[in-house]
């Protein structure tokens, strides 16, 4: 799926399913994007991975279909475009608590005239230059997605502000984070957790803004996908890999 497809989907109020990426290894990118996934969220926030290795899981993505997403490891500009730079689909940008780093963020996402991206023709996401550069800023702005994490207090009670910042392609709402402010973490099902979950997700649909979050279960999803979720992130590859292998280890000793 190309980007032009994503931000379609998710006009049209699809569901769109992804993993979480932080093993280093493209085998694993390329095994979740054959089985069907339609994006990626390869992770520099808590993955131990650098900008170079993700560069190699954009490709992979790529080969099989699945729309890279990169998760930064903090809201800065230099971060979000040295990310896009690897040709990524869209960027996911943690901690956004403030109008002022949401527009911040959008803005270095974006070349002028929608914001203030660093200019270079010479990676990857241009091609190495092979793009006409004209064509090339204005295709980037059209085709690049943001993804807006609101994961704290200081987000939820902001959100009003967030929400009336024009470019936010998906805000995602990050639920261990939201838990752990509420005083109650890890308590992801929690009533008041998803009270706040539920009440952002409606606000922003009314702007027609698609909302992401993350499960990691059956029901979970279920349940987001009820609310009206759409970009929903789902199995960690490294904790995928350890149930998986840890139930059929259970299931072979009864």
């Amino acid at each position: 799926m190309d980007t032009a497809q994503m931000k379609k989907r998710l006009k049209a109020g699809e569901f769109l399913l992804g993993p979480f990426i932080r093993t280093t290894d493209p085998v694993i990118t390329e095994i979740f994007g054959y089985a069907g996934f339609d994006f990626a969220v390869i992770d520099l926030e808590h993955g131990p991975m650098s900008v170079h290795q993700a560069e190699n899981l954009v490709r992979a993505a790529k080969l099989t279909g699945l729309a890279p997403i990169i998760r930064v490891r903090e809201a800065a500009e230099t971060m979000i475009v040295r990310a896009l730079d690897t040709g990524a689909s869209g960027v996911q940008i943690p901690q956004v608590n403030t109008a002022e780093v949401a527009r911040m963020g959008i803005s270095s996402a974006k070349f002028y005239p929608k914001g203030n991206r660093g200019v270079c023709k010479y990676t990857r996401n241009a091609e190495y230059s092979h793009i006409p550069v004209e064509e090339y800023f204005l295709k980037s702005n059209d085709d690049t997605i943001v993804i807006l994490q609101v994961e704290g207090m200081d987000g939820v009670k902001n959100i009003d502000s967030i929400l009336d910042i024009t470019g936010i392609d998906v805000l995602f709402l990050g639920p261990y984070d939201l838990s752990q402010s509420l005083g109650l973490t890890g308590q992801v099902t929690h009533p008041k957790v998803l009270s706040v979950i539920e009440s952002i997700t409606k606000k922003a649909r009314e702007k027609n803004i698609a909302v992401g979050c993350f499960a990691n279960n059956r029901e979970t999803i279920r349940m987001q996908k009820d609310m009206g979720i759409q970009y929903l992130c789902t199995y960690i590859d490294t904790g995928f890999i350890y149930e998986t292998v840890r139930n059929e280890i259970e299931a072979l000793h009864k």
